[in-house]
C-alpha cells in the first residue's frame, strides 16, 4: 500500500500501482469524467501513470491552468498528426501549449501553406479527435530516438535530441502517430469536442533569424462547442479593441520604417496621455518619498559587464557603439538599474539616510526579433517607470509592502480590478541562469513570500521565472476580455549591490551592504498604454483622456459663443476643443463618438441666446440643457470620482 496526500492535507491509502484516474474514480465519477491532468510530488504526470510510492497528488480539470495546458498540449499533438496526414513531406519541429491555445512550427519545404489551408486541416483534426485515441508515453534511448528521426529525415528533431541526455528522452504515441515529448496529456483525443485553427505566422527555428523560417500554425480547442463559440465572440471584440487600431483612430502613436521597426513615435495626443500618466505616478511617488533622477540613454560597456547584463543579454542587445577612442565601447541602455547603482555610489551614506528611493522614467533599448514585434506590447525602445530603493536589511519588509500598496493604488486608479500575483523564483536545476549566492537568493525569496502573505495577496509560486539577479513579485492583471497580462513587478536584489560594491555606514561605524528593490508599477509606458487601450476600448477614465469635452457649433455664427465656453472650461481646468468646421452637426457628433470624447457641448441659436449648452455624453446620448456652471460641476465631479481622489 502507498499513502496519497491531497491538496487539503487529507491522506488516504491506496494499492501500489494505482493511477491518478483510478484515484479520481474512487472520489467520484463526476471528477473522473472531468480530470484532465495530474501532478505527483510537484511533477506533471499522465493520469494513467502508476503511482508506486507515497506522495502529494493534485488532480486538474478544465478549471485549472494545468488542466488547460494538458488539453492544449494534447491538441498540438493532434494538429501535428493532421499535418503529416495531409502533408507527408512536412517536417515537424515543436508544438507547445500557450496561454490561450497551442501552436506547431512546421517546415513545409517548397509548399506554401496559406490561411485557406487551415479549413481542411481543421476538419482532419476533428476527425482524428473523435476517434478517442489514447495518449501513451514511452521512454526511449538516445540512439533509438536518433535512429527514428534520421529515418524520418527530420533535422529539427535530431537537433533537439542531440541536446538531451540519454535516459531523459520520451515519446508520446496516439493512433499511428508518435512525437518527441516530455509528457502532460489528457486521457484520450475524444475529450476535445471543438477546435479552431486561428492563424498562421512566420517563426525562425530556435528564434534565430539566421536559421530556417518555419510556418507557425495557431489553434485553440475546447471540451464544448459552446465554449469555442464564446471564445470566438471574445476574439471579435478583441479585434475591435486592438490597441494598434485604436491608437491609429485616436491619433496616439505611429510607426515609421525609416525610423526603425519597434520604435514608436508618439503623436501629440499620445504624448499628452503619456505625460498625464507620468505626472500621476510622479505625484504618488513624491508622496511616498521617491526622488526623481535622470540617466543617459547609453553607458560604457563595462557598466553592463559589472552588472551582469552584458553576459546575460549582450548577444540579444543592440551591438556596441565604437567611439574614436581606442577600445572604447558603449551600449544603448538595456536597463536603468546599473545607472542608479552608480548614482547611489556617488557619495557616502549613513544608516540614517536610508532608504534612498530613486525614480526615473528611463528609456531602454533591447533588440527584439522582428517577427516578435507587436504594436506597443513588444518594441525595441521603451520607457520604464523604474525606481530602485536602497535600504538596510531591517527596512526591507516595510519597504516591499509600501511598494505593493503603490502598485495596488495604480491599478485601482486605472480600473484594473481583477488581478493575481506570482512569486517568481529561481530554477534550482539551472543555477547557470543566475548570479549571486544561494543564501542571498533564499533570503530574497522568503522576504517576497512573507510580504505577499502579510498583504493577503492571491499569489502562486513559479519556479524559473525570476530575473537573473533576484526573485520578484509579478502582478498578473485580467483585462475586460479576461486576458491575463503581466504588469507591475517588484524585485528583491542582494546581488547588484555586491557587484557594484555599494555600502552604507551603520550605527557601529562599520560598512554594510544595502539591499536593492527594483519596481515598476506600469512596467513600461508603451505596453501599459497598449493594455489600457484594449482594457478600456479607448474609453479612458475622464481624468486621463486627451480631450474631455468637444464644443460643437451648429453653424459658423456661433463661433464667438464657442470661444467664451472654451475659455470658461479652460479657467476650470477642463480640456476642451472647438469643432467649428462647416459640417453638419450630425457628422460632428459621429466623429466625436469615434474619437471617444466623453462630453459633447452642442451650441446652437437657442444656447447662444440663453448662454447655456446642450450636453451630450459619449455612448449615452443627450443629457439635457444646462448653464455653464452646472456643466462644469458635472464634469469636475466625474473627474474627481474617476481618479480616486488624486490631484491630477
Amino acid at each position: 500500500m502507498i499513502e496519497i496526500c491531497f491538496p487539503d492535507k487529507s491522506k488516504r491509502p491506496f494499492k501500489k500501482g494505482v493511477t491518478p484516474l483510478e484515484i479520481a474514480q474512487s472520489i467520484s465519477e463526476g471528477l473522473a469524467r472531468n480530470v484532465l491532468s495530474s501532478s505527483f510530488n510537484g511533477k506533471i504526470i499522465e493520469v494513467s501513470t502508476p503511482l508506486k510510492k507515497n506522495g502529494d497528488l493534485k488532480l486538474f480539470t478544465w478549471k485549472d491552468f494545468e488542466g488547460k495546458a494538458a488539453f492544449w498540449h494534447s491538441s498540438a499533438h493532434i494538429l501535428a498528426q493532421s499535418i503529416l496526414s495531409l502533408y507527408p513531406k512536412a517536417k515537424l519541429t515543436i508544438g507547445p501549449s500557450i496561454e490561450n491555445g497551442f501552436y506547431y512550427d512546421v517546415d513545409f519545404g517548397n509548399f506554401s501553406f496559406t490561411e485557406s489551408d487551415l479549413v481542411p486541416l481543421e476538419k482532419k483534426f476533428l476527425n482524428f479527435a473523435r476517434e478517442k485515441f489514447k495518449f501513451k508515453m514511452r521512454m526511449s534511448s538516445k540512439a533509438e530516438a536518433l535512429k527514428y528521426y534520421k529515418k524520418e529525415n527530420n533535422p529539427y528533431k535530431l537537433e533537439l535530441i542531440e541536446n538531451l541526455k540519454d535516459g531523459e528522452i520520451s515519446f508520446c504515441d496516439h493512433a499511428d502517430f508518435t512525437d518527441l515529448c516530455r509528457g502532460g496529456h489528457i486521457p484520450n483525443t475524444g475529450y476535445i469536442k471543438a477546435v479552431k485553427l486561428l492563424s498562421i505566422a512566420g517563426a525562425y527555428w530556435r528564434g534565430d533569424e539566421s536559421r530556417p523560417q518555419l510556418t507557425r500554425i495557431y489553434g485553440i480547442s475546447f471540451p464544448k462547442q459552446k465554449e469555442l463559440n464564446e471564445y470566438l465572440k471574445l476574439l471579435e471584440e478583441a479585434k475591435k479593441r486592438d490597441h494598434r487600431k485604436l491608437g491609429k483612430e485616436l491619433e496616439l502613436f505611429t510607426f515609421s520604417k525609416k525610423v526603425g521597426q519597434g520604435l514608436p513615435l508618439w503623436l501629440p495626443k499620445g504624448a499628452e496621455l503619456r505625460e498625464r500618466l507620468e505626472n500621476f505616478l510622479k505625484n504618488a511617488q513624491k508622496l511616498a518619498g521617491y526622488e526623481q533622477v535622470i540617466s543617459p540613454h547609453i553607458g560604457n560597456k563595462e557598466l553592463y559587464v559589472t552588472s551582469g547584463h552584458y553576459e546575460k543579454y549582450g548577444a540579444d542587445s543592440f551591438q556596441p557603439i565604437q567611439t574614436p577612442a581606442d577600445g572604447e565601447e558603449f551600449l544603448l541602455k538595456p536597463m536603468n538599474c546599473p545607472h542608479h547603482c552608480e548614482i547611489f555610489k556617488s557619495k557616502p551614506w549613513s544608516y540614517r539616510d536610508l532608504p534612498k528611493r530613486y525614480a526615473e522614467f528611463g528609456t531602454v533599448y533591447r533588440y527584439e526579433q522582428s517577427g516578435e514585434l507587436h504594436g506597443l506590447t513588444r518594441v525595441r525602445g521603451f520607457t520604464q517607470d523604474d525606481a530602485h530603493i536602497f535600504c538596510a536589511p531591517e527596512q526591507l519588509d516595510d519597504e516591499f509592502k509600501k511598494v505593493i500598496d503603490l502598485v495596488l493604488y495604480v491599478f485601482k486608479s486605472l480600473g484594473f480590478k481583477n488581478f493575481s500575483t506570482q512569486v517568481s523564483l529561481r530554477d534550482p536545476d539551472k543555477p547557470e541562469k543566475y548570479i549571486g549566492n544561494l543564501k542571498n537568493w533564499e533570503m530574497a525569496e522568503n522576504a517576497i513570500i512573507n510580504a505577499a502573505i502579510e498583504k493577503d495577496l492571491n499569489y502562486s509560486l513559479e519556479k524559473g521565472e525570476a530575473a537573473f539577479y533576484g526573485p520578484k513579485l509579478d502582478f498578473m492583471v485580467k483585462d475586460a476580455l479576461g486576458r491575463r497580462w503581466q504588469l507591475g513587478t517588484i524585485q528583491v536584489d542582494y546581488n547588484l549591490p555586491e557587484r557594484f560594491d555599494l555600502s552604507y555606514k551603520g550605527s557601529d561605524n562599520n560598512l554594510y551592504r544595502p539591499i536593492m528593490i527594483h519596481r515598476a508599477p506600469f512596467g513600461s509606458m508603451e505596453r501599459f498604454v497598449a493594455i489600457l487601450l484594449e482594457h478600456t476600448g479607448g474609453n479612458f477614465p475622464i481624468w486621463l483622456t486627451p480631450t474631455q469635452a468637444n464644443i460643437l457649433c451648429v453653424s459658423e455664427k456661433h463661433k464667438n459663443y464657442a470661444q467664451k465656453v472654451l475659455k470658461f472650461f479652460e479657467n476650470h481646468e477642463i480640456r476642451a476643443l472647438i469643432d467649428d468646421r462647416n459640417e453638419t452637426i450630425g457628422k460632428k457628433i459621429r466623429e466625436s463618438e469615434i474619437s471617444k470624447i466623453p462630453y459633447m457641448i452642442i451650441l446652437g441659436e437657442k444656447e447662444a441666446q440663453s448662454q447655456s449648452v446642450s450636453l451630450r455624453k459619449h455612448q449615452k446620448g443627450d443629457v439635457g440643457n444646462f448653464d455653464l456652471d452646472s456643466v462644469v460641476k458635472l464634469i469636475k465631479n466625474e473627474i474627481k470620482d474617476s481618479h480616486v481622489g488624486l490631484n491630477v
